[in-house]
């Protein structure tokens, strides 16, 4: 279904064969970023001569099969034979040893468009160690699967006062409808000085193609495993905050939610009044992770129905507060632990980026905002597309 015509950042090198291909480099990838063809970007690029001497990689590991907010350990690439240096273990940025044998660091990894997806924060970190240790970084920048129009973008911002963490350390829409290429322009003019950045843009690129249409998915981490599962995320991925399985391990994961509450008939038969764009189907399944492991859950699979209708975050709010409506007895907030946030509280603050979140929920407070001209406004000097 894809439109071949869209070259990524990865594809211009592989093209080109840039000049500096012989100076020391360090790669921060995983097996999720392809060359538009499919081929591994750090196979390709050893593969034309490209010397790179060392990996970073962030959470979910080289291979992206870590489980969420497990730490990952350095390890060797089976592919290429090289250090991997885990950026979701012990560090989350690179030391000044790690770089002190570098002369280019590289980063090439696919974002899905949501703000607590944290391989946008790794981007963040590896580039205030480049400004730090004095090291040039060059982004291969790639499509924003579920579309980067910054109409779609949805808020709300982040509160960074009360909410900076590793699920989104500045201030941007949970939606951001930007490019990994564009939130650093962004952040080096605005959170950093003396940083050397360069950006290798896409080649035939336009903000509202969308990986359902124009390019092709790769699963980017176990549980985002197809484009309709990445378009869900900005809004079903707060289900991490409440004690509800949100079907981590089943075929549709962040599709398909639920509970070993009574049965869900309520539930499907109010969402689906209240979501025209999504449709709403009964379920009851067996989750396979999490507070429920084996046990048998009763919920609801979700599917786009009107991508133009669709809005993620609104989705995502309108479960949590239906859920609540029907189930103010059993619904709580959860401890979600993770190898940056080990006591696992305040979870769904960070998600959503704003402070007292689950309460905001009982309360009905409205939490999505129309955030468009101040998003585009902010984001026009940076954009690239």
């Amino acid at each position: 279904m894809g439109n071949n015509d869209v070259q990524y950042g990865i594809d211009q090198l592989v093209e080109k064969l840039f000049t500096w291909k012989e100076k020391r480099i360090a790669m921060v990838t995983n097996d999720a970023a392809k060359t538009s063809s499919g081929i591994s970007s750090r196979m390709a690029l050893v593969n034309n001569g490209y010397n790179i001497t060392k990996l970073f990689s962030p959470e979910h590991g080289i291979t992206i099969q870590g489980e969420d907010g497990v730490a990952q350990q350095n390890a060797t690439d089976i592919l290429t034979g090289l250090p991997v240096i885990s950026l979701y273990g012990e560090k989350l940025a690179p030391t000044e040893e790690d770089l002190q044998d570098i002369d280019i660091v590289l980063f090439d990894i696919p974002d899905i468009g949501c703000r607590f997806y944290t391989y946008l924060w790794t981007m963040t970190h590896v580039m205030e160690a480049c400004a730090t240790f004095k090291k040039k970084l060059i982004i291969l920048d790639r499509p924003n699967p579920i579309g980067a129009s910054l109409e779609k973008a949805e808020g709300p911002m982040l509160d960074e006062t009360n909410c900076s963490s590793f699920l989104g350390r500045w201030s941007i829409p949970v939606k951001h409808g930007c490019t990994l290429g564009e939130l650093a322009n962004y952040f080096a003019a605005i959170k950093l000085s003396g940083l050397e950045l360069e950006i290798i843009n896409l080649k035939n690129y336009q903000r509202h193609y969308t990986a359902a249409y124009d390019f092709s998915f790769v699963p980017t981490s176990p549980a985002i495993t197809d484009i309709q599962t990445a378009m869900f995320y900005p809004g079903m991925g707060l289900l991490e905050g409440v004690n509800v399985d949100e079907g981590r391990g089943t075929e549709t994961p962040i599709r398909v939610f639920g509970a070993p509450w009574k049965l869900m008939e309520d539930l499907q038969k109010e969402l689906q009044e209240k979501l025209p764009a999504v449709k709403v189907k009964g379920v009851r399944y067996r989750a396979q992770a999490g507070m429920y492991k084996n046990e048998w859950c009763n919920g609801v699979e979700l599917s786009v129905e009107n991508e133009g209708l669709f809005s993620a975050l609104e989705t995502g709010i309108i479960v949590l507060q239906t859920l609540y409506k029907l189930y103010p007895e059993q619904l709580t907030e959860r401890l979600y632990k993770t190898n940056i946030n080990p006591s696992g509280k305040k979870h769904l603050d960070l998600l959503l980026g704003a402070k007292d979140a689950f309460a905001g929920i009982q309360t009905g407070k409205v939490f999505v905002t129309d955030l468009k001209n101040e998003w585009i406004n902010t984001m026009n000097n940076y954009l690239l597309y």
